[in-house]
């Protein structure tokens, strides 16, 4: 195994360990502020929105019809559809924006 791979493993799983073991650490009882209830509630969806959506435009190989996936998806999502029907409408309308750009 590459040592590389270990170390960026290990730094990995200490890293999503520490970011749910430090508020059961330093919050014995409940917590009752609601900003930051809702502020832990957000932080893995927030998280992936940051890592993920990036690298959104450049998956297709052309910027164009990325973006027009991106907004179908984001639009479906806005009003609520579940994830299988907005990563399938989403990857088909880039896929056909793909085709003609």
């Amino acid at each position: 195994m590459d040592k590389s791979f270990v170390i960026l493993l290990v730094s990995m799983a200490l890293t999503t360990y520490l970011v749910r073991m430090i508020p059961f650490a330093f919050f014995r009882s409940k917590i009752n502020s609601k900003f930051i209830r809702d502020f832990l509630y957000y932080v893995p969806y927030s998280v992936l929105g940051a890592m993920t959506i990036p690298y959104i435009f450049y998956a297709g190989g052309s910027v164009y019809a990325s973006i027009a996936g991106f907004f179908v998806a984001f639009i479906m999502a806005y009003c609520r559809f579940s994830l299988l029907p907005v990563a399938g409408a989403s990857c088909a309308v880039a896929y056909i924006v793909g085709l003609f750009v």
